[in-house]
């Protein structure tokens, strides 16, 4: 077993019941190292955002317990959440503002994130003048400027088309390469998970419970064409057939 206090984040038998009975989540135990990019796949509904919810503390499981390290975590949620009010730039501030971080230092932390996810020339405009992909880049910029140590992922591309989704797949395994955050990346693709991912966990139905796990070996940075690698698909073969209770050598 790997020393806990070397872990960025552990679940040691989680289980979640909510107050109307609903069964989520029963017997959840794996870990993420420091600069482990973590990929959980399943079925709809088995629990998966719970888990990011437990691992960020807004909801307490009902049973197992989460280790947390000492760590700065950045949450990306399914929906970009920016103000429509503000400008890129503006948004990309916002954290900043929260915690009281003087004008002249946000202002040049906004500026190195935005810079960093592509949105350079993008700072004065407004978000409905942004398309999906330019969204989600501005909310992991505003994530960024406050230099987490893991990434807390809940879906942020499924709502995109399939060129961006993977276009932005390959900006955020360049970025995690980069700046060498721990993540733990909830998604429902399969390809999405294997292709950014250091070790794809596989979740049963509800309540889930982690059933496979498999170690994705290929070396960042990763190119486009690794999607049709044989080794590549050979474990997106795997992931599915665990995901579907087929048994795998």
């Amino acid at each position: 077993m790997p020393d806990i206090s070397s872990l960025s984040l552990t679940f040691d038998g989680v289980g979640m019941t909510f107050p109307d009975g609903t069964d989520a989540l029963r017997d959840v135990s794996f870990s993420v190292a420091p600069s482990e990019f973590v990929s959980v796949v399943g079925p709809s509904g088995c629990g998966k955002s719970t888990l990011l919810n437990i691992a960020s503390g807004l909801l307490k499981p009902s049973s197992g317990s989460v280790e947390v390290a000492d760590i700065s975590l950045g949450y990306i949620f399914q929906d970009p959440t920016l103000l429509p009010w503000r400008t890129v730039k503006r948004n990309v501030e916002l954290l900043c503002e929260l915690h009281q971080i003087p004008k002249e230092e946000r202002q040049e932390r906004a500026q190195e994130a935005i810079n960093l996810v592509g949105l350079s020339g993008f700072e004065n405009h407004f978000p409905k003048t942004l398309s999906g992909g330019m969204k989600m880049r501005t909310s992991l910029a505003r994530t960024l400027t406050l230099h987490p140590e893991m990434f807390l992922f809940d879906e942020p591309f499924g709502s995109l088309d399939e060129i961006t989704r993977e276009k932005l797949n390959d900006e955020t395994q360049i970025l995690f390469q980069k700046e060498g955050f721990a993540s733990l990346f909830i998604t429902h693709s399969i390809s999405e998970a294997v292709f950014l991912s250091t070790k794809v966990y596989v979740m049963s139905e509800r309540p889930g419970t982690i059933v496979a796990a498999f170690d994705v070996p290929f070396e960042y940075p990763r190119v486009p064409n690794q999607r049709f690698d044989p080794s590549f698909t050979k474990i997106c073969r795997e992931v599915s057939n665990a995901l579907r209770g087929v048994r795998h050598d």
